[in-house]
């Protein structure tokens, strides 16, 4: 059977960017590879009245001191070590997903999502500065004029809200997503349900 994975994606969630770690190892035993969605989380949570961890914790007692347990836990077994919050979180990615759309559409996605995840996740940067960005992609050997020029690209601009429509459409409410087939696991504690619902399609 031939299996289909989405991963709708947001550069501003730290979750999607430890998805993004774990991943590779999941293609590797499976040999299915993840097609990455830029998605803008911003406009999923204002089409689903859905709202950052950070909002919806805000004054429940023990919960978001058990969401950082989770945290820890998941880094050791995955043994992530790159990882460090960004401290000029929340971080507006409304350009950088563009930036997504458009390298998608040119070849280079894999490298761009590499370089600007280090950037939000690994060494932190204020990544919605301008300046900083332009710096960031420039470290990262990226094509800097050409992706600022594409990211305003009308073309880039829409697909960016298709992708985002469509993703609310099929049922997602944040990031990471992931849909198998169509069916949909949300968040980085179901990667292990996502890796078992692809080996049992495999088998049938």
């Amino acid at each position: 059977m031939t299996v289909s994975v989405e991963f709708h994606f947001d550069f501003g969630s730290p979750n999607a960017y430890l998805s993004h770690l774990v991943i590779p190892a999941i293609e590797a035993r499976t040999g299915v590879t993840f097609e990455y969605i830029p998605v803008l989380l911003g406009g999923i949570f204002k089409a689903t009245g859905n709202a950052s961890p950070a909002v919806t914790l805000r004054g429940i007692k023990n919960k978001g001191e058990y969401g950082n347990i989770e945290m820890q836990r998941f880094l050791t077994r995955h043994s992530i070590d790159n990882f460090a919050f960004n401290p000029h979180f929340p971080v507006n990615t409304l350009q950088l997903m563009r930036g997504a759309v458009y390298a998608k559409t040119t070849g280079f996605l894999e490298r761009y999502v590499d370089e600007v995840y280090r950037h939000m996740w690994a060494e932190p940067k204020k990544m919605d500065d301008q300046d900083v960005v332009k710096s960031a992609f420039a470290e990262s050997d990226l094509p800097v004029d050409e992706l600022m020029a594409g990211m305003q690209d009308p073309e880039v601009k829409q697909a960016l809200i298709t992708n985002t429509e469509r993703s609310v459409e099929i049922g997602s409410f944040g990031s990471p997503t992931f849909f198998v087939n169509g069916e949909i696991f949300f968040g980085k504690d179901k990667l292990r349900d996502v890796e078992e619902e692809i080996m049992m399609l495999l088998l049938h």
